[in-house]
């Protein structure tokens, strides 16, 4: 059993929810406004269910170019939509508020999400400058906030940058577990959907025992048979959209065709 939200399942897929870009954000739709995210979301999230897929994820993925500090207009934005699509649901949820820890666990504890996902540790040189995530300060809010059951994934190799700690990466990740007590250990590509490095989630998962090991990016039809037979699950995003393209929306035949493949391997 990886969590006891996923069932008996030993291996899971976690599927992308895309919101569309945030009030405040340079591409937000002022026109279509919150009703038209919600009604992304709500589409997407069908198509996935739908598909067979093990738990859903909401993230902010369009608020191009990222804030590393949520905006109160685009949290309260995240927030209105994750409560609105949260009703048809028949699958476990998660949020991921790119890239604030704080903001994450407090949507994610408000919302009442089983998952969160971050970068929680680590120092970074990024696309948005040096980035130092405040994992003592989203730990502490979510004990504050009453959600201690609400599992914290630790995306510990970010995407948009590269970790100024030289340690392995095997150790970084058993450190997290060990300092800052991750839940869940997830290892990345360099960019939303690219695959991780094999080697990379090899030796995570080979270092790491005590919590499960997920891969966080590029996960497809292609590579799916490795992945799972190292890691405890895959958080899929990219690959689920209308030919292949992260901005587009979730394709259903090509959720079936994948969760098709899974079933095979579980």
């Amino acid at each position: 059993m990886i969590f006891e939200f996923l069932g008996p399942k030993k291996k899971a897929i976690i599927a992308m929810v895309h919101i569309g870009a945030l009030p405040g954000s340079p591409l937000y739709d002022a026109d279509g406004g919150v009703d038209k995210l919600i009604e992304g979301a709500l589409a997407d999230a069908e198509k996935l269910q739908a598909g067979g897929v093990d738990a859903v994820m909401f993230g902010n993925e369009n608020d191009r170019p990222y804030l590393l500090k949520g905006t109160p207009e685009s949290i309260a934005a995240m927030t209105a939509v994750v409560t609105a699509v949260k009703p048809m649901l028949t699958v476990p949820f998660g949020v991921n508020y790119l890239w604030d820890p704080v903001a994450s666990v407090a949507i994610g504890a408000v919302t009442g999400a089983q998952f969160v996902r971050e970068i929680f540790t680590g120092v970074f040189a990024s696309d948005m400058g040096i980035w130092e995530p405040d994992c003592a300060g989203a730990l502490r809010l979510r004990s504050q906030l009453g959600a201690k059951s609400m599992k914290l994934f630790f995306n510990i190799n970010a995407e948009f940058a590269h970790s100024l700690d030289q340690r392995p990466i095997e150790l970084r990740a058993r450190s997290a577990v060990f300092s800052s007590l991750a839940d869940a250990i997830l290892v990345s590509g360099p960019i939303t959907g690219q695959p991780a490095e094999q080697s990379h989630l090899k030796a995570v998962c080979e270092a790491v025992t005590d919590v499960p090991v997920f891969t966080n990016t590029g996960c497809n039809l292609g590579n799916v048979r490795d992945v799972l037979a190292l890691a405890s699950g895959a958080v899929v995003g990219t690959h689920f959209k209308v030919d292949g393209n992260t901005w587009n929306a979730v394709d259903g035949d090509r959720v079936k065709r994948f969760m098709d493949v899974v079933e095979t391997l579980r």
